[in-house]
């Protein structure tokens, strides 16, 4: 194995990354190495890019967190996976295992806890350092470049529904139809409910009726809520993927009495809300950051069995900079998946 290996690396934040030749590193004792055959890039990768979340990244770092690839070396003390096993390496890279979170099945809130491409160096890179016990374990036989996204995109959106408390044959809104809402289309299907999903572009609404969304609508043309509330009612869910803090807004309108809004974007700032509605509509609202252990195994598991489909873009990693720019400039069309397997 070479002692160096291909990977880009934000030096300045918001400045061109640098795709260059670094030592490969060495896994400690209770480490793994992977060498990454594909990973996605997240919008999440891009603020870390920017450096514009309150919490910065260490200068010089690796973004990345929807790496899949197979351990090539693994440290003395690891035990639950071995060397030649298919993994993948997602936001949450470790947890502190000791806090009311962490017992309590919620590690994704633990305040300890480092995440790939953030606080450790992540997957865009041919190898990469993980955590064998928060690493996803991915089945033999899947579509590696497809599968990459759902480490984190997949996975955040299935998080977000799940916590609307929503039931089979319930309604739900998927509100932003980019490449986390195309997902939270089809994870929607899956798990049973009718689909409704909003976007202010056409293209999007029309993939997202291909898709199976019983309704779509552009939210430029259509008044979302009062269409939505005549239509069938209001919806007894919602996810709020889009960067738009008008879209918060509008999407809480849609929802019906005793329904939950489940918050993904990040936009900054804030939105309004209506607390005497609110209050007496009995309207619950809670923030949804990306999904556990158990919630990933779940996720990857509609993955296997079919019900869902990435649309992507495969890409070469020496292209990294053109990719963050058209997401800087919002016009990524889709997910974009980097080739590291030759």
């Amino acid at each position: 194995m070479s002692s160096t290996m291909k990977a880009a690396v934000v030096t300045q934040f918001g400045k061109p990354l640098e795709v260059k030749q670094i030592p490969i590193p060495k896994p400690g004792p209770k480490e793994i190495l992977v060498r990454i055959a594909y990973t996605g890039i997240c919008g999440t990768d891009h603020h870390a890019w920017k450096g514009d979340w309150p919490v910065k990244p260490t200068l010089p770092f690796t973004p990345g967190h929807e790496g899949v690839g197979r351990i090539v070396e693994a440290g003395a003390e690891v035990q639950h996976v071995k060397v030649g096993d298919l993994v993948g390496i997602p936001w949450l890279y470790s947890a502190c295992g000791d806090c009311e979170y962490c017992y309590s099945g919620w590690e994704t809130l633990c305040s300890e806890q480092k995440n790939a491409g953030y606080s450790v160096n992540g997957t865009l890179a041919e190898y990469c350092i993980a955590n064998p016990d928060y690493v996803a374990r991915v089945p033999e036989g899947v579509d590696l470049p497809h599968v990459a996204p759902v480490l984190c995109a997949g996975l955040t959106v299935y998080k977000g529904l799940k916590v609307t408390d929503a039931k089979a044959g319930n309604w739900v809104l998927i509100s932003g139809l980019g490449g986390l809402g195309q997902l939270g289309i089809q994870f929607a299907k899956a798990m049973g409910f009718n689909v409704i999903g909003v976007d202010i572009d056409d293209q999007k609404v029309e993939h997202a009726k291909r898709l199976g969304a019983t309704y779509a609508y552009n939210a430029i043309k259509t008044d979302v809520a009062k269409t939505i509330q005549d239509t069938v009612g209001g919806v007894h869910g919602c996810i709020v993927t889009a960067v738009s803090n008008v879209a918060f807004s509008q999407a809480l309108g849609a929802v019906r009495r005793r329904g939950t809004m489940s918050l993904i974007g990040l936009p900054s700032g804030d939105f309004p809300l209506d607390i005497i509605s609110t209050v007496m509509k009995g309207i619950t609202i809670r923030g949804s950051i990306v999904g556990t252990r158990m919630d990933m195994i779940e996720a990857l598991g509609f993955f296997e069995r079919g019900q869902i489909h990435n649309d992507i873009e495969i890409d070469e990693l020496d292209n990294v900079n053109a990719v963050m720019t058209l997401m800087d400039q919002g016009k990524l069309p889709g997910r974009v998946v980097f080739d590291l397997s030759k």
